[in-house]
């Protein structure tokens, strides 16, 4: 996907804050193979990084919407994952005129 200015700003402004960046980290962390079970739960994450599972719901929500984090439900759970393949969007949208255009792209997508 070819990003646009605005959406590659979206997505840095969504990563520009300390908890937001460290729950990108832990999802990263536990991303696992690309599988319907990877992820990891709200609960889990809030109580992994001592978070307020309200402040996490409200920064969650700012991933979900800059593209950052997906999310499924899993009976009464909800499980997010990094969006890994949107992060190497953003990234190849940052190198594009790397070494004249001649780098390689990222997928972040699974084998």
């Amino acid at each position: 996907m070819k990003l646009k200015n605005h959406i590659a700003i979206e997505m840095l402004s969504g990563l520009a804050q300390e908890t937001r960046l460290r729950i990108f980290r832990e999802l990263v962390r536990h991303h696992g193979p690309c599988t319907a079970d990877s992820g990891l739960a709200a609960g889990a994450l809030a109580t992994t990084l001592a978070i307020a599972p309200p402040t996490l719901s409200f920064h969650l929500k700012e991933m979900s919407r800059a593209g950052l984090v997906k999310s499924r439900k899993h009976g009464r759970s909800i499980i997010y994952r990094a969006d890994l393949e949107g992060m190497g969007d953003l990234v190849n949208y940052l190198l594009e005129d790397c070494c004249g255009g001649q780098c390689q792209p990222l997928t972040g997508a699974c084998p």
